[in-house]
């Protein structure tokens, strides 16, 4: 046998390979070999792939990032690269062609019928991460891990590891955040129950932006226009056709996604800014966690009434949340005492939502004017959050009044990234769909445009992430005192 270097632009995927690979597999694949080094060789016959199609793709992704590829023991151990752009190969040349298609499936499913000796790998597990090596390089899911490291016990079932997280985590620490389970809805009245009220303070003007409805909305208007046999403005045709206001007023914040952001990202007794804070949900739900909540909102009466509810609710043992009056866009004037640990928001998702008619208000601006704004309060929010600490927005994709994506999930990383921070974390934010079905029924089929259920939930950290988790500490999930908190 005789291994030998070629370009990897010169190597053929096997068109019917069934072996499919995902992307975060592909991941795994190239931190092992920069890790190891580049551990055997990919098997091709005739120049086509019947060994290592993931290895080929992690090893184009290593390339792509302008690294070098290495032999054992890699390159932390000195060794020598392969020539650039090269990979080890061996030639099966010699194989007929049934041979070839039998040994791409064999490769695959032979290994797939080996097993572990459980006992022995969660031994050389847990030395390994005692040992202080990553642990994360060995391809296992992160239940897996769990389980392995003795989060669950030999025959623990997957539900039972899930099980095991949710108590340690509140929730398995996924990227799905299912906000449809009956434990989160359970939970939610609960904070409920407290008194949270996060609507009040929003007036009539308080609603979604007039051109920022549903597609059956766009295509009732369009079909009234052309009864009419003119163009006719939003509030015509809304005047003309009540019933189609299908979204009349402003979302409300879910606290049991405060309580998971606040337990697993904010120190105990920990600072949170809010540059957006709207209602008072997110400063009540830190306050009740032990974390000073500092908020800032442009309009008095919003700030007004979240005072008023933290009154109303009465608990002198939690440090009261703070609210401050001002654009945020200055917000280095309003909040240049604070020193951050965590940064959380949800902003407004450009005129999806309009606010208020005040002009300095960034939901009444165009997108542009929206964007420049929006990075501006990134920056300082930024600016006061201290280093190895993390940031938290909850945003989701809005659409144009022609019906087109605006990359508002993209605007905000770069924001984020442009302002010194880096992009560590995302979940999916699973919402209840709510009348949902009966707005897309109406629209597909015209649109093609999904019914969207979901927002994204970013995760940023400033400076060394495991400095930021090692001062978040042990993940608490108990409440609050039910006798005074009512949760």
């Amino acid at each position: 046998m005789q291994i030998s270097c070629r370009s990897v632009d010169s190597l053929i995927p096997y068109a019917r390979n069934a072996r499919t690979h995902s992307e975060t597999q592909i991941a795994q694949i190239a931190a092992s070999i920069e890790e190891f080094g580049m551990v055997g060789a990919i098997v091709v016959r005739d120049g086509v792939i019947a060994k290592g199609h993931g290895t080929l793709a992690s090893i184009r992704m290593l390339y792509g990032a302008s690294k070098r590829l290495y032999p054992p023991p890699g390159r932390s151990r000195g060794a020598e690269p392969f020539p650039d752009g090269e990979v080890p190969v061996i030639d099966a040349s010699g194989w007929t062609d049934a041979q070839f298609r039998a040994f791409v499936i064999a490769d695959n499913q032979l290994a797939l019928l080996a097993g572990w000796d459980d006992e022995l790998l969660q031994l050389e597990v847990t030395e390994l991460r005692d040992d202080g090596f990553d642990v994360d390089l060995l391809g296992f899911e992160a239940v897996e891990l769990d389980m392995l490291l003795g989060g669950g016990a030999a025959g623990t079932t997957q539900a039972e590891a899930r099980e095991s997280l949710a108590d340690r985590f509140l929730i398995p620490p996924f990227s799905v955040f299912n906000a449809r389970e009956g434990w989160w809805q359970d939970r939610k009245r609960s904070w409920i129950a407290l008194g949270l009220e996060s609507e009040t303070g929003r007036d009539g003007n308080l609603t979604f932006a007039d051109s920022s409805q549903p597609p059956a909305v766009y295509a009732a208007k369009n079909a009234y226009a052309a009864a009419v046999g003119r163009d006719v403005t939003w509030p015509e045709f809304y005047a003309a056709n009540p019933e189609a206001r299908v979204q009349g007023s402003t979302s409300i914040f879910d606290p049991v996604l405060c309580e998971i952001v606040y337990r697993w990202f904010c120190p105990p007794a920990g600072v949170v800014l809010d540059p957006f804070a709207g209602g008072s949900v997110r400063g009540v739900v830190a306050a009740m966690l032990g974390r000073q909540y500092v908020g800032c909102d442009l309009r008095a009466e919003q700030v007004g009434a979240n005072r008023a509810q933290w009154e109303a609710i009465g608990r002198d043992d939690c440090p009261a949340p703070t609210w401050h009056v001002g654009d945020s866009r200055e917000l280095g004037r309003h909040v240049g005492y604070v020193d951050a640990d965590l940064v959380f928001s949800c902003p407004p998702y450009a005129d999806l939502e309009v606010y208020s008619e005040d002009p300095s208000d960034l939901s009444n601006m165009d997108y542009p004017d929206f964007l420049a704004g929006y990075r501006t309060v990134i920056a300082a929010a930024a600016a006061r959050l201290r280093d190895d600490r993390f940031a938290c927005f909850v945003v989701g994709e809005v659409r144009d009044t022609k019906g087109i994506y605006r990359n508002f999930v993209s605007d905000t990383i770069a924001a984020f990234r442009d302002a010194g921070l880096r992009y560590y974390n995302e979940a999916i934010l699973v919402t209840q769909a709510g009348s949902l079905p009966i707005r897309v029924g109406r629209s597909f089929s015209v649109t093609r445009k999904v019914g969207k259920t979901h927002q994204n939930v970013l995760i940023f950290v400033k400076g060394d992430p495991r400095a930021a988790a090692d001062a978040c500490g042990a993940v608490d999930v108990t409440m609050p005192d039910t006798d005074e908190a009512a949760v």
